[in-house]
């Protein structure tokens, strides 16, 4: 049976700089992406076809949904690009982590590929990039004064009481981003192990129908917090 580790495993290194498996396969991620869209760019044409028609019906689908939390479709096209990238890359990397054979890959005694956010460094980076941009563009929103004013308010007890417990909560929201997708995730990865080890054949397949549900889900739910975050920090300028 396959070895389960609650951290990445280091495959080689570069100089003093090790790979591990979680971030090979993130840059394999990345790779598949960028070709993507290298590709796709060369194919856009006035008449969609059906993987322009699909990609455009994604996209316009999730423009309704930022526009219904945003308030306006100028907004929602303004952070399209950031919403998109973060459930894209999530969405893709939970995808290519529960392909069959993945874990079975070594490199030595090392399983070559591990599904990114298997990795805490992964999940924790997202929740860190999720919780400063958003406030970034939160100050540029609203003003650099006014944004920091909600979380350093000095007018009274009270409202120095309510500034820290906002403060508080942007440190607990980066917790809880990272430690939801990495717990899910790991959970699955943990769960396919078992499964394929104790019946290789079909009895797998639900299990692996779900966690291809579970790893959109994830995804998914990552965006719409960063999403929720950014009509926050922007209300009082957006609406």
């Amino acid at each position: 049976m396959e070895e389960i580790s609650l951290k990445a495993q280091q495959i080689f290194s570069i100089g003093s700089f090790g790979v591990t498996n979680g971030l090979f396969l993130t840059l394999i991620a990345s790779l598949i992406l960028i070709i993507f869209s290298l590709y796709f760019k060369s194919k856009i044409k006035m008449i969609p076809g059906k993987l322009q028609g699909a990609v455009e019906m994604g996209a316009e689908s999730l423009l309704n949904l930022m526009e219904s939390t945003l308030g306006s479709m100028a907004a929602a096209e303004k952070y399209f690009p950031l919403i998109a990238t973060i459930f894209i890359f999530i969405l893709t990397s939970n995808l290519l982590g529960i392909l069959p054979g993945v874990g079975s890959l070594s490199f030595g005694e090392t399983p070559l590929l591990r599904s990114p956010a298997a990795d805490l460094n992964f999940t924790l980076a997202f929740a860190v990039i999720s919780v400063i941009v958003t406030n970034i563009i939160g100050m540029a929103s609203v003003g650099a004064f006014k944004h920091l004013g909600k979380y350093f308010n000095f007018k009274g007890p009270i409202d120095f009481f309510i500034g820290m417990l906002e403060l508080i909560s942007e440190f607990a929201k980066i917790i809880s981003l990272s430690f939801r997708l990495f717990g899910n995730v790991f959970a699955g990865e943990v769960l396919l192990t078992i499964i394929f080890f104790l019946a290789p054949y079909f009895i797998p397949l639900p299990f692996l129908f779900l966690e291809i549900f579970v790893g959109a889900i994830q995804a998914f739910i990552f965006a719409m917090i960063t999403l929720v975050s950014i009509s926050l920090h922007t209300a009082a300028n957006e609406h």
